[in-house]
């Protein structure tokens, strides 16, 4: 076993909510929980979710490769994701994100030097009137991004990180 009994009994909270023979249904929130917990879902992750699930590793695979808020890879303790589909990229979204490449020093995929940003492009955020459109972590939207405002989150994520 590889996550914590606590992430293991959320996993059993999650099951719960299906018929007994559709553990699959589960494979979503399952991954969420031990990405929470391990920051991304290596291969032996994703092998010991769906030996738990009790489902094929190639099932709990298709579900961590197909969707953009898993991390298959190590991301910086903070993942930035921009939108850069077309209404966010007539809006100022590849703005922000050129913004963001020039700021931490990165290309998109890529982890800053002091591993705490990985920027990546993201798709359709169903905020276009709010554009530019930045996800961060895959959990927290910020809208309308400035570059005064791409200041204000990378500062206020790195200060996160020296009191983590």
């Amino acid at each position: 076993m590889l996550l914590s009994e606590q992430a293991y009994q959320k996993i059993d909270r999650e099951l719960t909510k299906f018929p007994a023979d559709q553990k699959q249904s589960a494979i979503m929130a399952s991954l969420a929980i031990a990405q929470d917990e391990n920051g991304w879902l290596s291969a032996e992750i994703i092998e010991d979710v769906a030996k738990y699930l009790g489902v094929p590793p190639i099932a709990v695979q298709e579900v961590a490769t197909f969707y953009n808020m898993f991390n298959v890879t190590r991301t910086g303790k903070h993942k930035i994701s921009v939108c850069t589909n077309l209404p966010c990229a007539l809006r100022d979204g590849e703005k922000a994100g050129d913004y963001l490449k020039r700021k931490l020093g990165v290309d998109y995929r890529g982890t800053s030097a002091d591993g705490m940003f990985t920027l990546i492009e993201g798709e359709c955020m169903g905020a276009c009137g709010d554009a530019p459109v930045v996800i961060v972590n895959n959990k927290h939207m910020c809208v309308r991004m400035t570059e005064a405002r791409l200041d204000e989150l990378v500062a206020g994520l790195r200060a996160q990180g020296e009191t983590a």
